[in-house]
């Protein structure tokens, strides 16, 4: 089950953040921002510190209440998905989001890259993919 999804562009910025479930706490506007560049500069020191040269950082965060799945783009936006613990692999469900993304965000010519995404089409074509996934 998907519970969440961030998308943080290359500054550290949180420019998309949408649940859909109740099982994780709502935060305050400021804690989702605290949270993304947090996130943001963990990767960033991850792929610094990693003996593998090339390594692009945290893959997964597995936590016993959740888990956090992070796919890097070649331009440096990341997508945060956060998963019930159980979750092993989201590669298809990440491809999909991504060519969501793709198709209604960038290809937007009112979107600005690297500020906040506000695309109604991108939001209606998530919700209804999420909720394929989740059975809903």
């Amino acid at each position: 089950m998907i519970l969440s999804l961030y998308i943080i562009n290359k500054a550290g910025g949180l420019v998309y953040q949408k649940d859909f479930g109740d099982q994780l706490e709502k935060l305050s506007s400021n804690e989702y921002l605290v949270l993304a560049g947090t996130f943001h500069g963990v990767h960033a020191i991850t792929s610094k510190i990693s003996p593998l040269y090339g390594s692009t950082g945290i893959e997964m965060l597995e936590a016993d209440t959740f888990r956090l799945f992070c796919f890097q783009t070649l331009t440096g936006s990341k997508f945060l998905l956060f998963t019930d613990p159980q979750q092993v692999s989201v590669e298809p469900y990440m491809k999909k989001i991504y060519d969501l993304y793709s198709d209604f965000v960038m290809k937007n010519p009112f979107h600005t890259p690297e500020m906040p995404i506000r695309c109604d089409r991108f939001d209606q074509s998530l919700l209804k993919f999420i909720k394929s996934v989740n059975g809903g």
